[in-house]
């Protein structure tokens, strides 16, 4: 269904064990759709299974269930999610309306551990979430591809060059030949002449003069085997030199060229295991993240539900302002929200850090493994290559060598067909002279001298029509180079654009964050923020073994000082409602960049209470223009403030 399609229907959603749900059916109309409702009411939840019904393998399934299901319903389609318990693990399956949803995870659905928007909180690298979904491999091999059809069309058009420059050579021995043939038609009438004044004053019988004919006859067809059996060795023997010269030179290629000891197709377990490793550490990342974001929350004391309190002896506590989250951020010890017992809560943050420095290893060894698996594949192409050229050459020798002997047969077998036929030759002038018989001989001669004409204006008829066929075939040819030379001009613009392509998403990344950035901060009114924004500069990073130049994406932060001074600032330093704000920016940024409108015209939000009443509505107001759908999660105070054409959803 097109996209287009999609955002001009309602949506019905029905899901059962997804999150916190039983069981539920929601309608979610096109534009902004509002879910109003306290925590713990399976508001997250119900996006959760929205995100699966879409696609997404982050929602989770309930915990007494051991099968969930979502069904996506538009129209006369439904999509289907299933989620299945195995283990310690959930498998997906079904028909859900995405196939992949890699950048409908990063840019489109935005709940509270989003890695766009965990990014940003953190600090991380945001160049590497931009351009985490490109297939550089497969830009790469497109580059190849288009090399190599780039260097094809070079050889055609040189080769086309080369053959223009023959065509003077190939006119002036087309005018050589006409003067030739003008010269031979002109001596063969004088012949005819001169033959048919002497048949004129000849008296003899008219039986001599047909046997006296036919004998000349004779010598003509004679002449005529031994000119076309010259003309064959000719032919033979160019082919012959042509052959020779191939089979020289495929055995210096050869002779260049090392046989392939190493067999590529052993590297195919290796890189089946890299790529198996590959993907185990993407998702260990991404617990990482999820985890890390969790413990950050927890510690900073958002997103604690459930009452934990320290007590003695039982006793409740001193009064009902005392609230859970003050005594946890109060106190040097905490009850553990993994294992239930009470910790000192630095003990929390070290292990918080520890799994920053265990993600942060993970990722650099993805990018060992990545830099691996890329060096495998090109070795591997390498190596392919390499051993097909040299079976190509080997085969093509091998048939070079057999060809080069049919020939000589060929040849041989001509030369003595040439032989027997000048026999012929000699044997039939000698009957023209015995039918002459002495009293003839002028006449014979003139036959003699007649029929040596004719096989030359033959030859010559035969030349210039050889010599009219490769002007015309050369000038076909030509004719083609400028079609050539517009491909080759496609092909290198689509290099051009493959070699940017990289550069290009992410300068557009960058202008896209910058300019969504500058117009939300006017919306929301940050008095003492004057500008954030992104810079993009080349800086020497470390991949696997190696140090790169590698673009970087650099966040700045310009404040406004009390006295109306600017001033830098860290993103460290802004406050909790800056970074959400920032984050859900970058995220609308990824959306633009990759198009993910295109394929996918719905926005999930959830987690925007660090933002106040009013600037959410901005919020959602600003970002309601970019999708079809904008679906999101908000407390009853600040879902009032959203004016506006919008639906609301209270019970779920």
């Amino acid at each position: 269904m097109e996209p287009t399609m999609l955002s001009e229907s309602s949506v019905r959603v029905h899901a059962s064990n997804v999150g916190g749900i039983d069981e539920t059916e929601v309608e979610i109309e096109p534009g902004v759709t509002v879910l109003s409702g306290r925590n713990a009411t399976n508001r997250t939840s119900f996006l959760q299974a929205l995100m699966a019904g879409l696609g997404s393998t982050r929602p989770s399934l309930k915990g007494d269930a051991a099968e969930g299901r979502v069904e996506l319903t538009v129209g006369e389609e439904t999509y289907t999610r299933t989620l299945t318990r195995r283990g310690d693990t959930v498998a997906f399956g079904g028909d859900p309306y995405l196939d992949d949803p890699e950048l409908a995870d990063l840019f489109a659905f935005l709940l509270e551990n989003n890695e766009s928007r965990r990014a940003v909180a953190r600090g991380d690298d945001l160049r590497e979430i931009i351009m985490r979904p490109v297939d550089t491999d497969q830009i790469e091999a497109e580059i190849r591809e288009l090399e190599a059809e780039k260097d094809n069309i070079d050889e055609q058009i040189a080769d086309l060059d080369q053959l223009e420059s023959t065509l003077p050579d190939l006119e002036t021995r087309r005018a050589e030949i006409v003067d030739e043939l003008e010269e031979a038609r002109a001596d063969l009438a004088d012949a005819q002449a001169a033959i048919d004044e002497l048949d004129a004053d000849l008296e003899e019988s008219r039986s001599r003069k047909e046997e006296l004919e036919a004998a000349f006859q004779r010598v003509r067809e004679a002449r005529s085997e031994v000119e076309d059996l010259a003309f064959e060795i000719e032919t033979e023997e160019s082919t012959l030199a042509e052959l020779r010269s191939e089979r020289d030179d495929l055995e210096v290629t050869l002779e260049e060229s090392d046989p392939v000891e190493e067999d590529p197709e052993r590297l195919d377990g290796r890189l089946t295991e890299l790529r198996e490793r590959k993907r185990a550490l993407d998702e260990t990342l991404n617990e990482l993240g999820s985890v890390i974001s969790f413990n950050e929350e927890m510690l900073e004391g958002d997103g604690l539900d459930v009452a934990f309190e320290r007590r003695s002896n039982g006793d409740s506590p001193d009064s009902e302002s005392e609230s859970v989250t003050d005594e946890l951020l109060d106190s040097d010890e905490v009850v553990c929200w993994t294992c239930g017992s009470e910790v000192e809560r630095d003990r929390i943050g070290d292990t918080v850090g520890a799994l920053r420095d265990l993600r942060s290893d993970k990722l650099e060894e993805r990018n060992d493994v990545r830099d691996r698996i890329s060096e495998l594949t090109s070795k591997r192409s390498a190596l392919r290559e390499r051993r097909r050229e040299r079976q190509r050459a080997e085969e093509r020798l091998d048939a070079v060598e057999t060809e080069i002997e049919e020939v000589e047969d060929r040849i041989d077998s001509l030369e003595a067909e040439r032989e027997d036929a000048e026999a012929r030759v000699q044997e039939r002038e000698a009957e023209t002279e015995d039918v002459g018989a002495g009293e003839y001989d002028e006449v014979i001669e003139r036959h003699r001298e007649a029929n040596e004409l004719e096989l030359r204006v033959d030859r010559l008829e035969s030349d210039l029509a050889d010599v009219d066929d490769e002007i015309e075939e050369t000038e076909a040819k030509l004719d083609e180079r400028e079609t050539l030379s517009e491909r080759r001009d496609a092909v290198a613009d689509d290099l051009t654009d493959l070699r940017t392509r990289v550069d290009r998403i992410e300068a557009d990344a960058v202008d896209a964050f910058n300019e969504h950035m500058a117009a939300v901060l006017d919306v929301l009114g940050y008095d003492n923020i004057d500008r954030i924004w992104i810079e993009r500069r080349e800086a020497e990073v470390r991949e696997g073994r190696r140090k790169v130049s590698r673009a970087r994406f650099d966040l700045h932060v310009v404040r406004s000082g009390d006295d109306g001074s600017a001033y830098r600032d860290t993103v460290d330093h802004l406050s909790e409602s800056e970074r959400e704000v920032t984050g859900l920016v970058f995220a609308l940024a990824g959306y633009l960049v990759h198009d993910v409108y295109e394929t996918l015209p719905f926005m999930v939000l959830d987690s925007l209470e660090a933002i106040d009443s009013d600037r959410i509505a901005a919020m959602v107001e600003y970002l309601r223009e970019y999708a079809g759908y904008l679906v999101v999660a908000l407390l009853p105070e600040d879902a009032a403030a959203i004016s506006g054409d919008h639906h609301t959803v209270e019970s779920i």
